[in-house]
């Protein structure tokens, strides 16, 4: 794997001034002092010879960029799987997790919540303390540990218009560039490639959140009461901004171990719940003149995958279907028109 270039830097952000004349003769003194801070943090690899769109790898929910880098079970994650095949890579953290922890805040810091047993169901591990019989997780207790330790808190409050504007600051460094988004950086996702038009395409495993335009009426979900499960929430924004999701392609990609009926596990049930919204999402899309697109693995014959298909024992298979889909959409090219 031959890198022409590699390196990190920080995106977005604010600088807060304490009031006063600063003095230097005082040690550690407040008055006239700056602060930056609510940036994120990116790293990023250039193979030789890359493609022409670079790929922006956002994590989900209480995680930080190692959802994309060494597997738990220690494989290639998607950052160098991905360099391999040719394309620039910038690995995110957002403002407030990760590389990105100082916060321009007054609010306590987040104490690292005991909820690993909750997460097990949540994350389609299988019935706590059992794994599902397909599921593409490594069984070995080191594995577990490994990617219970990829969670990390939060420094601060979410605030979703700061972590947007922050974050799409980095396609200012990148130029266009593909987005692909995990969990809950899905719905953030969305809001940033509906202000940003140099997010040219986006695939978002498993979003957590999806908007739709002004006045839309939901369609009702069996067993959901409207606004309980926040995967399933809906943003609701401009008819303009929601038009500029329906000029490049979009693509979800669901895993495995999902109930078809309501079920009595609520972890298990949020994602029910969830694809119904992701294809009421993409109906809307493409109702509108767009091409948004769902790819549920079990369809194509990829049993067993948890919410994290980018970090399962399968991810090289999943990896390709990523491949398949830039390819078909004519955004695997290395020329200046895109193509190959």
């Amino acid at each position: 794997m031959m890198i022409a270039a590699q390196g990190s830097y920080a995106c977005g952000g604010a600088v807060r001034e304490t009031d006063g004349t600063f003095d230097p003769h005082i040690f550690l003194g407040t008055a006239g002092n700056t602060v930056h801070g609510d940036h994120a943090y990116v790293r990023y690899q250039r193979p030789v010879d890359p493609r022409k769109l670079p790929i922006v790898l956002w994590h989900g929910g209480g995680q930080f960029m190692r959802t994309w880098e060494t597997t738990p079970d220690d494989r290639e994650g998607f950052d160098t799987i991905l360099v391999r095949r040719g394309w620039e890579v910038h690995l995110v953290d957002q403002p407030g997790r990760g590389g990105a922890g100082h916060r321009i805040s007054s609010e306590p810091i987040d104490a690292a919540a005991p909820i690993d047993r909750s997460l097990w169901q949540i994350f389609r591990l299988g019935i706590y303390p059992n794994f599902f019989d397909n599921v593409q997780f490594s069984r070995a207790a080191d594995t577990l540990d490994q990617f219970w330790r990829q969670r990390v808190s939060d420094t601060g409050p979410e605030r979703p218009e700061e972590i947007v504007a922050s974050v799409s600051s980095a396609f200012a460094r990148t130029g266009p560039a593909i987005l692909i988004t995990h969990s809950a950086s899905g719905r953030l996702g969305w809001l940033s490639a509906s202000q940003n038009a140099s997010v040219r395409a986006v695939v978002s495993y498993e979003p957590a959140g999806f908007v739709f335009p002004h006045g839309y009426r939901l369609r009702p979900i069996a067993g959901y009461v409207e606004g309980s499960v926040p995967v399933a929430a809906a943003t609701f924004i401009a008819e303009d901004a929601f038009a500029r999701l329906t000029r490049i392609p979009i693509q979800i990609v669901i895993g495995d171990n999902i109930p078809e009926v309501p079920s009595s596990y609520p972890g298990l049930d949020l994602w029910r719940i969830a694809k119904a919204r992701a294809h009421e999402f993409c109906d809307q899309i493409n109702a509108h003149g767009g091409d948004a697109s769902i790819l549920c693995l079990p369809d194509i014959g990829m049993r067993g995958n948890t919410h994290f298909p980018m970090s399962d024992l399968n991810n090289l298979e999943v990896a390709d279907q990523l491949s398949i889909f830039l390819a078909a959409r004519g955004l695997d090219g290395r020329d200046r028109d895109g193509s190959e």
